[in-house]
């Protein structure tokens, strides 16, 4: 492996764990506070997915920088700035519809990504993929029919639903694009040229809103940075928490 494909590699590792461990902990800010038990228990469970994902993917980031970090140095001790994950993964919780059409739109994603980063000539990252396509079947399938639910429901959930759809499809751009980083990986066969999934994450999306009596957004606004360390406000604060005990009391073991 050369040293820029090693080093693209790495920024690309991190990226994936970055958008893994912040959705997870978004997730997880469900814990007990779901409409019934079991799905607190399901909420957990993905959240848990997650937080999985994230882990394998900055393990094999610290190998790769081989600098003395571990997979928890990449977690917490980096700042908002330092971290690279897509702006939707950062939305705040909000309510339980806005948390379900965020889901949705990242678990089509996933959906498409996966089965390309298992065909990855890097080892690592295809076999990090191939247990995550497992997870991501059974988390589209929840999320979907949550939205179906919510979207064909009452005149409430309805409006909560479409609400969501319109706050966060400008999010949804970011999910696509491609710098040079991840063009010199996808021609080298180890990264995954995201731009060609946007056709097919787009109709199998338009398809489920469609069945949950939703309108797709026709604005055009994006929202962009999040590659490049650009964020909300919502990640700073979001850090804090996740990291207030880590950073406390560096090196404590328990």
């Amino acid at each position: 492996m050369s040293e820029a494909i090693k080093a693209a590699t790495l920024e690309y590792t991190t990226r994936l764990g970055d958008d893994s461990v912040v959705l997870g902990h978004r997730i997880s800010e469900w814990i007990s506070y779901g409409p019934f038990l079991e799905e607190d228990i399901a909420y957990g469970n993905v959240s848990l997915d997650y937080i999985g994902r994230a882990r394998m993917f900055y393990t094999y980031a610290a190998e790769l920088a081989n600098d003395g970090r571990d997979e928890d140095d990449f977690a917490y001790m980096r700042n908002d700035r330092e971290y690279r994950n897509l702006l939707l993964m950062e939305m705040p919780k909000g309510d339980f519809a806005y948390s379900q059409v965020r889901q949705l739109f990242a678990d089509v994603y996933y959906t498409y990504l996966l089965p390309e980063l298992l065909k990855s000539k890097d080892e690592t990252l295809s076999a990090i993929a191939a247990k995550a396509i497992k997870e991501t079947k059974y988390h589209l399938r929840r999320s979907r029919d949550w939205v179906l639910r919510l979207g064909d429901g009452t005149e409430e959930s309805h409006k909560r639903t479409q609400k969501a759809v319109d706050a966060l499809w400008g999010y949804t751009h970011e999910l696509f694009d491609m710098d040079e980083t991840e063009q010199l990986l996808a021609d080298a066969g180890i990264g995954v040229d995201v731009s060609r999934l946007r056709d097919a994450w787009l109709a199998k999306v338009t398809e489920i809103l469609t069945e949950a009596t939703l309108t797709l957004p026709t604005e055009e606004w994006a929202v962009r940075g999040g590659r490049i360390g650009y964020h909300t406000e919502n990640l700073g604060h979001m850090l804090t928490e996740m990291q207030i005990v880590h950073r406390s009391f560096p090196g404590c073991k328990w």
